[in-house]
Formats: structure tokens, sequence, C-alpha cells
């Protein structure tokens, strides 16, 4: 059963004349005939009484409403997805990580809601492991997150990398690491780190240095927002492994210190991830073309553009 089928015999049903609709549809009276004729044979009934007059049958009149339905369905969603595809979405959803939501989106956002003041504009800060989730799940359009290949290897995911940046050790002033200008990874491993939850990518990367290291990483605490870092390592013994973005505000701040590591330093890489459908859609490529030239200023080397018209090949 096809669209142009139940069209045809809608076309019938209004004008009771097979030459009529096929003046209305534009088409050739055997054109509707044989559209008719097919469905007749997909239904194995026939739906007219031929004559003068093209008058329904029961089966007919059985599906007489049910194909006026699917054809306003077809008509709307066809409208729907004209829309969407000309940028007349109603929102766009981005989930992203803390630091980037703090300190690397808000001039995109006010330039984006300049380019599409129709488009409700929505961010949630996640972490990465759930801003990957609710992506897959369809919940929103980007995600801003902490590279991992273990849940962006789906063909349909697009990933472009946006820029990488330090790991940093955040410390109380008075803290005895403060004695380093570059901490040694074994001396990181003698005193208690607060740690992002599980789901954060930060505490997966963490982990994943110490053991390079070959040394023990001492989690005391999982906390998930910034704020709560600086609160409870500025009281104690604590330490904190931080990417650089985070510990902006730290710096200017006399209770706190922050140090770098020694090699091998700890770096992680952000990227924007989404669906290769999605980037043919304006306002998402919209959204994508102000977070690459913003982040042109954030890249390091293994950090390259990434043309969207190519990834959508």
């Amino acid at each position: 059963m096809r669209i142009e089928q139940l069209q045809a015999f809608l076309a019938v049903a209004e004008t009771g004349s097979f030459q009529v609709a096929a003046r209305q549809c534009q088409v050739t009276q055997s054109t509707i005939s044989r559209q008719v004729q097919a469905l007749e044979a997909d239904l194995d009934a026939p739906l007219f009484h031929r004559g003068a007059q093209a008058k329904l049958t029961i089966a007919g009149e059985r599906l007489l409403p049910k194909a006026r339905r699917i054809c306003q369905d077809w008509l709307q969603v066809s409208r729907d997805i004209a829309d969407l595809m000309a940028g007349k979405q109603p929102e766009l959803c981005v989930a992203a990580i803390q630091t980037v939501c703090a300190h690397f989106l808000p001039p995109i956002l006010q330039q984006f809601c300049q380019d599409y003041p129709n488009v409700q504009l929505r961010v949630s800060s996640l972490g990465s492991d759930r801003s990957l989730k609710v992506l897959r799940d369809g919940l929103v359009d980007i995600a801003i997150v902490m590279q991992n290949a273990k849940l962006t290897a789906q063909p349909e995911m697009a990933v472009i990398p946006l820029y990488e940046e330090a790991v940093e050790v955040l410390v109380a002033a008075n803290h005895p690491l403060t004695a380093y200008e570059a901490v040694p990874w074994e001396a990181l491993s003698r005193f208690p780190h607060v740690v992002f939850k599980d789901g954060y990518g930060m505490q997966r990367l963490v982990q994943e240095q110490f053991q390079k290291c070959e040394g023990t990483l001492q989690a005391a605490l999982e906390l998930n927002t910034l704020d709560a870092f600086r609160g409870v390592v500025r009281q104690g013994n604590f330490v904190a492994l931080l990417p650089k973005a985070a510990l902006t505000e730290c710096r200017h701040d006399p209770t706190l210190a922050v140090r770098a590591t020694e090699a091998p330093v700890l770096r992680r890489q952000v990227v924007l991830v989404t669906t290769h459908d999605r980037l043919s859609i304006p306002p998402i490529q919209r959204f994508y073309e102000l977070v690459q030239a913003l982040a042109s200023d954030f890249q390091g080397p293994a950090a390259a553009a990434v043309s969207p018209l190519a990834l959508v090949r």
C-alpha cells in the first residue's frame, strides 16, 4: 500500500468519477485506475461499484475515514520534516560538561539566540557519560563532552575534536604539595583525593592515569559540582585533579593553590558529538560552526578542525 494509492482512492471517493479524480490529481485516468486497482489487490476487496458514477462498496466505506486520517498525517509529517530541514525546528537541546557550560558556551549561546530567535535553546549540565546517553536516546541534539571512544563508536555518531587542556592539581594554600612547582604522581598518591562521581569522564581519566603511573588513587570523596570541589579542598588535606578551565577562579583565591603535574602531564580532549543526519539541519549546523570557531582559540595540535559537510558525507 502506497500513499499515492490512498490519495487516488480519496479523489475518486470524493468526486465520484475516475475522470474527474484524474484531473484533480493532475495525472491520467489510467494512472488513477491502476492505483485504485493496486489498492484493491492489496486489500483483496473491491472499493467501488463502477458505473456511471463510482460509488463506494462496503469495504470502501470502511476504508474512507482511515484513508483520510492516514493522508492527513502524511501531509502533516511532510510539512514537519520540510520545516525541520529548513531550520524551523522549535528547539535545540544541548548537553555539556560543567566547565564547558561555565566557560566555553556563554558567548556561543548568546550568538546562537541572535541568529535563531525562534528556536528555544535548552542546555543541560551533565557528566560526559550521561550526556552521551541522552544523545543516544534522542533527548538532545548535541553533546559536548570528554572524548570516550567506547561510547561514541556507533557509525551514526559524528565526533568533532574541539580542544585539549591540561589537568592540574588543586590544593589548599597551606597544603604540603604547594612545595612543588610540578607535583610528582608519586606524591599525589600519598594524599586523599576528591573525585567526580561515577559517570563523569574526569573520574575515569584520573583513575587510568594513576594505573599507568603504577600509583594508587585514594578516592576519599565523590562530588559533582566545581563549587563543592573548591569548598572541600579549601578546608583540609584533600587533593583534586581538575581540568585547567575549572581552575580559573581558583588562581585568584588566596585560600587555594594550583600546581601543574610532573610528566607525564595528563590532558583531556573535549569533543562535540552529534549524529551525521543532525549536521544537515541548519540550526544544528550553525551551532556547530559557532562552537568550532571558538574552539580554534583553544585547540591543541591534536585537535584539527573537521568540516561538517565532510562529516555528512
